[in-house]
């Protein structure tokens, strides 16, 4: 079984709320059987330990799952870009840029946003009126 199917099983077990209920009865059994354990160092370290455990397998599961639904989102969202006759093909392969060219790029988009014209380059000369008419023109569709 590959590791990304038993990652989104566990994940999926781990989130329920019969998991969480499950761990706050444990840490209540174990809270409880303190006084039959003089609350002893052994007693305390039982906790430490097997949370610090799961702790660290659950990192894993997590950033895989999180890893997963992301390359989806990128997947619907390129879709999207490429499925619509208006949008710049050229924002589907910005996986490879660095950090500088991403926040140049925001910048761009940010004052694209508070301008009035819409123009996401200089062969694509779309205004502010040609979005209203095509706004309009989905309405009346």
């Amino acid at each position: 079984m590959k590791f990304s199917a038993v990652s989104q099983t566990l994940s999926r077990w781990a989130g329920s709320p019969r998991t969480f209920y499950a761990a706050v009865a444990l840490i209540l059994l174990w809270s409880l059987s303190g006084p039959y354990f003089h609350y002893n160092d052994t007693w305390q370290l039982i906790i430490n330990t097997s949370t610090t455990i799961i702790t660290f397998l659950m990192v894993f599961l997590i950033q895989n799952t999180q890893n997963r639904d992301n390359d989806i989102l990128h997947i619907k969202i390129d879709e999207l870009l490429r499925a619509s006759k208006d949008a710049q093909n050229a924002v589907l392969s910005l996986d490879g840029l660095d950090r500088k060219e991403l926040e140049r790029l925001r910048k761009e988009y940010r004052s694209i946003g508070s301008s009035d014209k819409v123009s996401l380059n200089s062969s694509c000369g779309a205004t502010a009126d040609d979005a209203a008419q095509t706004k309009t023109d989905l309405n009346q569709a």
